[in-house]
């Protein structure tokens, strides 16, 4: 089956006033679809593996039977599917912190506002389009760092299957311009005011 786009589990106006509808709609419709639409197009020419899913190819993806031109496109939206399909997820208009996540995060970063101002220092001083994450490595261990593009966790490091993504933070200009122009760091600042987990 091709991949499609999730539901958005709230309205595009539910994140204001910290996230603005039109940017919300044109996030999700627009760019999203088109990571999704580039997807299915390059799978289409591997029938194979097409079956498997999206985390197994990402995770995997030095070692897929394919040119490396369509290897380049399946990271790049591939990516950018499985990165936005978290993304809308961690968000919401309601808190539902994660007790268990929050607990974890106090014992590896010493206090969750240690935790946000590491977070937030590195997705406000990333160089260029890319995402924030917190991740678990292969040992289970939390670690924060960004990585370029759409770029997942799940590819990093090559051939040690991957860190499994917690929490990302889309800090491409898409996400953000429309109400923050250049102001990545407010950005950044109002969107801990619709992350629900924490």
């Amino acid at each position: 089956m091709p991949h499609t786009l999730p539901k958005l589990p709230y309205a595009y106006d539910a994140l204001e006033p910290y996230i603005d509808a039109q940017t919300m709609e044109i996030h999700y419709t627009k760019h999203h679809q088109a990571y999704i639409d580039k997807l299915n197009a390059v799978l289409e020419k591997y029938p194979d593996l097409a079956k498997k899913s999206l985390e197994d190819l990402i995770g995997n993806l030095h070692d897929l039977p394919m040119n490396e031109e369509d290897r380049k496109t399946l990271k790049n939206n591939g990516g950018g599917h499985v990165n936005h399909s978290l993304f809308w997820q961690i968000m919401g208009p309601k808190k539902e912190v994660n007790q268990v996540l929050l607990e974890e995060i106090k014992k590896e970063f010493g206090s969750v506002e240690e935790f946000k101002k590491n977070f937030s220092d590195i997705a406000a001083k990333h160089f260029g389009s890319g995402w924030a994450w917190l991740v678990r490595d292969e040992s289970g261990k939390l670690k924060i760092y960004s990585l370029p593009n759409q770029d997942s966790p799940l590819m990093h490091p090559p051939h040690l299957n991957g860190h499994t993504p917690v929490l990302g933070l889309d800090v491409w200009e898409h996400a953000y311009y429309l109400k923050y122009q250049n102001r990545r760091q407010e950005y950044i600042d109002a969107w801990w005011k619709v992350l629900k987990l924490l």
